[in-house]
Order: structure tokens, then sequence, then C-alpha cells
């Protein structure tokens, strides 16, 4: 950014200079009462989408969460956009080709959460582990049977870690604390890293063959789309669990599916699935909007809900006091930053 554009933004950037999109109420007033605040942002509840991006028509600087859209159509829409902000380390919701052919920067939040994606990771492994969605659900219906709730111990016991950024190294710690054994697929290998932490670094199919536990922490890209897959999911040591806190993206759902229903995996872990972002919306109005193969995804995803041996949250991995509040300051230093021409935090196109 040039000095003159900086004085421009500056300057002239009030109303809607500066839209935020998917906020809490909490979030508003977060921002209300951040040095943002003499831009006089707008902020909206609703998702960025092609039909509510004319809330952001002459916007220079838009935030979003993970469930808005930023692709060509949408960003035809705003002619004025400089900057996208994401509040998140994902962003896959951005076409970053499409932005950096307009000039447009994307910052996201790289470091916020990995502890605590970590420890909602091992909140569903031990759900699973222990059987204890599955002994729950019994107890509401006043049956204290012990039939089919036999777990199993961690300790001794093998988990796959697909992804060994900061929260996967996170898991590894964990892990560890608990006695496990522990296996890692990275496309980058840090030998000293393993020695001192205690894992070892194997092939993404000998992971999926040892693993008494596979956690996901991978980014979701055209490399890793449906990683795990039909043609891959018999490698799986049998009476595995997959627990994915990454993104839905990742897993084959109709392959996580047979899996489950042959027996391959004994319990899935689900923070995240395929179509989550427009799964709360009305079914027969999502036949109409969505492709084929779109919707079919959805319903398959529905499917799960109604497993004794699946448990699934929804989108909560990140969702701590602690790690909300790391969000939204470095979402308000990266917005602060590109104003007086300091960019920070920017992801670019592979």
């Amino acid at each position: 950014m040039n000095e003159s554009q900086v004085i421009r933004l500056e300057q002239q950037c009030g109303t809607p200079c500066i839209v935020f999109f998917e906020m809490e109420d909490w979030e508003e007033q977060f921002i209300r009462d951040s040095e943002l605040q003499q831009h006089r942002p707008k902020i909206y509840r609703d998702r960025l989408t092609q039909d509510t991006v004319k809330l952001a028509s002459d916007a220079e600087v838009v935030s979003v969460f993970i469930y808005s859209t930023v692709n060509k159509a949408v960003l035809d829409e705003m002619p004025n956009l400089r900057m996208v902000a994401t509040r998140s380390t994902g962003f896959d919701h951005i076409d970053l080709a499409e932005c950096e052919k307009r000039g447009i920067t994307v910052a996201n939040v790289p470091y916020y959460g990995e502890n605590t994606v970590a420890e909602h990771a091992f909140g569903l492994i031990l759900s699973l582990s222990r059987k204890i969605y599955k002994a729950y659900t019994r107890t509401t219906r006043l049956d204290f049977s012990l039939e089919g709730l036999r777990g199993f111990d961690l300790k001794g016991k093998t988990i796959g870690i697909v992804g060994a950024g900061r929260i996967g190294l996170h898991v590894v710690r964990i892990a560890k604390g608990f006695g496990m054994d522990v296996l890692v697929y990275d496309v980058r290998h840090e030998q000293l890293l393993a020695e001192v932490l205690g894992f070892s670094y194997v092939g993404f199919d000998e992971l999926l063959q040892r693993s008494d536990v596979i956690s996901l922490h991978a980014p979701l890209n055209k490399a890793t789309h449906h990683m795990i897959n039909s043609e891959n999911i018999h490698l799986i040591k049998r009476g595995a669990i997959l627990v994915n806190t990454a993104r839905g993206g990742l897993v084959e759902t109709e392959a996580l599916i047979t899996a489950l229903n042959q027996g391959i995996l004994s319990g899935a872990g689900l923070d995240v699935f395929e179509g989550e972002e427009t799964i709360k919306e009305d079914t027969a109005l999502l036949a109409r909007r969505l492709p084929g193969e779109e919707l079919r995804d959805i319903l398959l995803s529905y499917a799960l809900l109604h497993r004794d041996n699946v448990v699934i949250t929804p989108h909560i991995g990140f969702y701590s006091d602690e790690a909300l509040r790391r969000i939204e300051e470095t979402t308000v230093e990266n917005i602060q930053g590109f104003i007086a021409g300091r960019k920070q935090n920017v992801v670019i196109a592979a």
C-alpha cells in the first residue's frame, strides 16, 4: 500500500469502509470498544454471501468468519475492497487467487487456539474411548446397564496425528501425557522436534494402518481434500476411532459411513463435517438451491447424527473465552496495521 492509499483510508474511510459479517453480540461490543470504532464500522450477524454482499458494496475492508463465501461473484460486488480479514486460521472460504489478481490483501489469525482445539480433540477422543456419549444417552432413559459400554485405555495405544502444526503439536504433548505412542504424518519433517517430543514421522498409509486413534489437524486444500476416502479406508486399523477438528472436507462422508457400517472404525468424533456451513438451513430450501452432489453430502452428514458411536459438535473446537478474545484482538490488529500501511498475517495463493 502506498502513502496516498494510506492517507485516503485514514481520512476518508467512514461508514461503511469497514464491514463485519458473522458477528455475535459480544464481538460487536468488542469492536465498538476498540480503536476501530473511529471508522464507524458496520456490523452484521449475517454471513457474507451473494445475497448479503449489498451490505458491503462500498466497503474497503471486510471481516468474515468461516461460513462466509468470498468468491469471484461476491468480490465483483465490492469494487472498492482492499482487504479481507478473516477471523480464523483457515482461509479455504476465500478465493485467494482472485483476491491476488485484484490487489486485495487477505489476512488471517494464524495463532489463537492451539491448545484450545487440541483439548477439544481429546474431549472427543475420551467421549469415544470410554463411550461417554453412549452411556449418557442411555442413562437419560433411566437405563443404567453396562452392556456395550466397555471402553479402552489410551495408555499404551497409538495415536496418529495428521498435520504437525501448532495444534497438532499440542495434541502430541497431550497424548504423551496419557502415555500414548505417537505417529505423525506431515509434508515437513523436523527430526529434532520429533526427538524432543517423542514421536515418529511415518507415511500416511502407515499411519492409517497402525493407529488406534486418528486425529486430523491438516489444512483443507486440493492436496488434502478427501484425504480419507473410499480407496484408503480399508487400510485403517480395524476398530480405530477417527477425530476431525480441522475441516470437514478432509474426510469423504460416504467413506466415513461405510467405515462405520463395516466396523473398520469403531467410532468418530466430528467437530467439522462436509456441508456444515449450510446444514442448519431448511432441507427443502437446500434441495432447490444446491447442486445434487453437495446436497447429497449434507444429507449423508445428517445420517451421522443418529449413531451412538459418532459424537458431533457444532464446530466449537476453537470456542473458548480465551481463544475468542485472541481472535478479536488479532483481527483488530490486522485491520489497524493494514490501514496504517503495516500488513501482517497476510496469506497468499499457493
